[in-house]
């Protein structure tokens, strides 16, 4: 599916072209900040059934279009649709997060079934909103990268320094990489089924790579990074593929030139500076706004923007956060983010 030829200023940076001002749009930008969205929540109870409802989902999605006029939707969904979908059980426990059962530490990936129906809510979710979005809005579907998923699979939860998964690769490498190829193989899949429904370009969240020692890191994140983006785009040569690595530091410039992914996300630890100089030449990158700086407002946010900004002289430049944005953050500072990021 696709929505025509209009264009798009955030799918053209994507492919490599430079626009001033730059794109912008903001991780997690539907969520709990937005008054609409809590009413939209408190209607419909938990997270995993308003993911689930495809009418919903796509009103969230589309929320801080109609507020803000961002460059970019984010499709509303959660990274771990994929292991729900890998035949684990899903949960969500007010307070205390994702809840996955069994968690792969106590059994085996064999054990699972399959469920891939339970993305279906996912695509129509894509459908519905290809359809209502404003023609230059680009729009952006995601999945959680391999090691990311993992963590969460092996400890059934989110887990401090990600022990339990960062033992079972030393313990057992082979029985982890068919945990890794596993969700890689899955992702593949769920990406492509996101585009074929109607998303414009896709992100890859390795929301724990920073958790890793260089060879594991190697071995964990690039590699099956690596795969993805050559078999996805084998299936969808034209559609670009951000990568974030989240606290990946130094390792960075081997992610972006091993991975070969489209554009390339940077979190808030990150100097732009470094980046600018370090990244291969005219490789797009997004970023990287520290999210508290948002929440800060006034002179903080005004100066940190203006470091961004200068920090890119002639490269493609998407400008976001460099993680998501906070529930506490407020509508007045996200507008003025606007403001200064466009003038």
């Amino acid at each position: 599916m696709t929505r025509g030829t209009v264009d798009r200023p955030l799918l053209a940076v994507l492919r490599g072209e430079r626009r001033d001002p730059p794109p912008v749009w903001l991780m997690r930008q539907a969520g709990r900040y937005l008054p609409e969205y809590r009413a939209l929540r408190a209607e419909k109870g938990g997270f995993l059934e308003l993911v689930h409802d495809s009418a919903a989902a796509a009103e969230v999605t589309l929320q801080p279009i109609r507020r803000f006029g961002f460059d970019g939707a984010i499709l509303f969904s959660d990274i771990l649709v994929i292991p729900h979908a890998l035949g684990q059980e899903l949960t969500f426990e007010a307070g205390e997060g994702p809840r996955l059962a069994p968690p792969l530490v106590d059994t085996s990936l064999a054990a699972l079934k399959a469920v891939p129906g339970r993305l279906e809510p996912v695509y129509e979710t894509v459908r519905r909103v290809a359809a209502a979005l404003p023609p230059q809005t680009t729009f952006l579907g995601f999945a959680g990268s391999p090691w990311t998923v993992a963590t969460y699979m092996v400890a059934g939860q989110g887990s401090k320094e990600q022990a339990e998964a960062r033992r079972y690769a030393y313990r057992d490498p082979a029985g982890f990489g068919a945990i890794i190829d596993a969700i890689a193989d899955a992702t593949v899949d769920y990406l492509s089924g996101q585009i074929d429904a109607g998303v414009d370009a896709v992100q890859l969240f390795d929301s724990w790579s920073g958790s890793l020692a260089p060879r594991e890191f190697e071995r964990w994140v690039i590699a099956p990074t690596a795969r993805i983006v050559e078999r996805l785009r084998a299936l969808h040569p034209d559609t670009p593929i951000i990568g974030f690595p989240k606290g990946a530091g130094a390792k960075l410039p081997a992610y972006a030139a091993e991975t070969r992914v489209s554009a390339i996300g940077l979190d808030e630890t990150v100097d732009p500076d470094w980046a600018d100089r370090v990244l291969p030449q005219h490789l797009p990158v997004q970023g990287n706004l520290d999210p508290l700086a948002l929440i800060a407002g006034g002179r903080a946010l005004e100066e940190a923007v203006a470091a961004i900004r200068w920090a890119f002289p002639a490269r493609p430049h998407v400008f976001n956060l460099g993680h998501g944005i906070l529930p506490d953050a407020s509508i007045a500072h996200v507008e003025r983010l606007l403001d200064l990021v466009r003038s």
